[in-house]
């Protein structure tokens, strides 16, 4: 073999081994990159979530209301019963509300799940304010304790006057089982 193909083989061997590399590389940053691409755009129901002190109270749409639906669905395996209190509501955009969610471990185990929220139609999503909401962090279910988890919110009144309906639905699904806690002293 001549030095030329010895060069181009040891090239060939190093970029097919950096291949894998860098697809794992990518696939380990792209949940991140999408999560930051969801808060600035809005994709997926998530938004900046700014406090409701830093709007403008005089913005109230009092002229309107905006109908806001509630869903609620559990993944498959996942043993909650989750549901609005609340299955429909019309809002004054600028006005903040509070509707609770219910939920109920219907196992015999601890469970810890997080809810993902959507907003729909889209370009609502950057409107839609969430101040309070389960959804922010990991939720614990104790075995067969009903929980009421609320949610804090307001409708911009920069929405378009033309959206007169909004979806909030969140999907729960399970993150683990909460490892059993030892008792000291046994």
């Amino acid at each position: 073999m001549s030095k030329k193909e010895q060069t181009i083989s040891k090239g060939f061997w190093i970029k097919l081994g950096l291949v894998p590399f860098v697809m794992f590389a990518f696939a380990f940053a792209l949940v991140p990159l999408y999560d930051t691409f969801c808060d600035i755009t809005g994709l997926n129901g998530r938004n900046s979530n700014k406090a409701y002190e830093e709007t403008d109270l005089s913005s109230i749409d009092k002229s309107r209301t905006v109908s806001i639906d509630f869903l609620a669905a559990t993944s498959s395996g996942f043993p909650v019963t989750f549901y609005p209190t609340v299955k429909k509501m019309d809002v004054i955009p600028g006005k903040m509300y509070t509707i609770n969610y219910i939920a109920e471990n219907r196992s015999d185990k601890v469970i810890i799940g997080q809810a993902i929220p959507s907003v729909a139609p889209g370009i609502a999503s950057q409107h839609f304010k969430k101040l309070k909401c389960f959804c922010f962090s990991n939720q614990t279910f104790e075995p067969k304790v009903p929980k009421e988890m609320p949610v804090m919110f307001f409708v911009d009144s920069a929405l378009d006057k033309e959206i007169v309906n909004i979806t909030l639905s969140y999907n729960f699904f399970k993150v683990k089982d909460a490892s059993p806690t030892p008792v000291a002293g046994l």
